[in-house]
């Protein structure tokens, strides 16, 4: 029986590109840093001495793609199982944090992340929650744990709660028991709030992840205008349409970068629900026009009005506000 809410060949081609992750540059920095501090950690566990577990700090703007990035290379880091000194598999669990909740709601999040049943109305105090994060993750061969949007759980607190917070990533990184290394990734306002807790921010390695770059010197383009062009024809190949001769050029490039903020995870959405569209429309290749309906999909905006289409584009669309544009332009 045909369901008229779904389009199969749109259903797959997501269930597809969902699982494909286009390699920039940053990955690979990225991935080489906690390659060291994951050796450092190693080694240390193999020492049988006690020491302080080193972290990650990772930051940039909302929509820059450090979630994207950062899981995919915990979810490659978890499939190769390295063995821990007691024969586990090294892991690592990731958990994403809200607005709202305490030091104790944290650890309560946590002890989720690894899978441990506790309910909101446990009985138990904020001491035996986290004593339990450290005997589950060392049971379970978890070496540590990623906390998305970190900020989000600091943020509109007061000091004292803040330091509360910090205190217990700081804890669970010099655990006697089982140091755990951290990931944490949020907004650049992150990195602010960590320096309030010296000891913590001695232990973080820190990686921004910045805006793309089309500034060039005279005869030697920007490199981000052809990672640009291949993220296009990356997910188009993957979608089996061609690419119209329109997109390869620095004028387009230059508006989708626009289009995203000049953010990378924003510009490969953009990409990609604009490759989706185009295999809707099954003409077999990409257009100007996919963007251009893809922009006013998301936005309502007219379709004269796109960061495609409009020639005052460039002030019409501003950095700090993606997908609006600026009043009075």
């Amino acid at each position: 029986m045909i369901n008229p809410f779904i389009i199969p060949s749109l259903a797959n081609l997501n269930a597809d590109l969902a699982q494909r992750h286009f390699p920039l540059a940053r990955g690979e920095e990225l991935q080489q840093t906690f390659a060291q501090l994951f050796s450092r950690h190693l080694g240390r566990l193999r020492s049988g001495k006690g020491f302080e577990a080193r972290s990650l700090l990772v930051t940039g703007l909302s929509g820059s793609g450090k979630t994207a990035e950062i899981s995919d290379m915990l979810n490659r880091f978890n499939e190769t199982a390295v063995l821990l000194p007691d024969g586990k598999d090294a892991r690592f669990a990731s958990c994403v944090l809200e607005a709202k909740g305490s030091w104790k709601d944290l650890g309560r999040k946590t002890l989720h992340a690894l899978g441990y049943p506790i309910t909101n109305k446990t009985r138990r105090t904020q001491f035996e929650i986290w004593d339990l994060v450290i005997k589950q993750a060392k049971l379970q061969g978890v070496i540590g744990i990623y906390y998305d949007e970190a900020q989000h759980i600091i943020r509109g607190k007061s000091d004292a709660e803040v330091l509360s917070v910090l205190d217990a990533f700081k804890t669970l990184m010099k655990s006697h028991d089982w140091p755990l290394m951290l990931i944490l990734s949020g907004v650049p306002e992150l990195g602010d709030y960590v320096q309030r807790e010296p000891q913590l921010d001695r232990l973080m390695t820190r990686i921004e992840f910045l805006e793309i770059d089309l500034s060039s010197a005279p005869g030697h383009p920007a490199q981000d205008y052809e990672t640009l062009n291949e993220i296009v024809g990356s997910y188009a190949i993957s979608a089996g349409l061609d690419v119209d001769a329109s997109l390869p050029t620095g004028d387009f490039l230059h508006r989708l970068a626009t289009a995203g903020a000049f953010r990378w995870g924003l510009v490969i959405d953009i990409v990609v629900d604009a490759v989706a569209l185009a295999v809707a429309r099954r003409e077999g290749v990409v257009e100007r026009s996919d963007f251009v309906s893809t922009w006013c999909e998301k936005t309502g905006m007219n379709q004269l009005a796109t960061p495609f289409t409009h020639d005052s584009y460039e002030r019409m669309f501003r950095r700090d506000k993606p997908f609006r544009a600026a009043i009075g332009t």
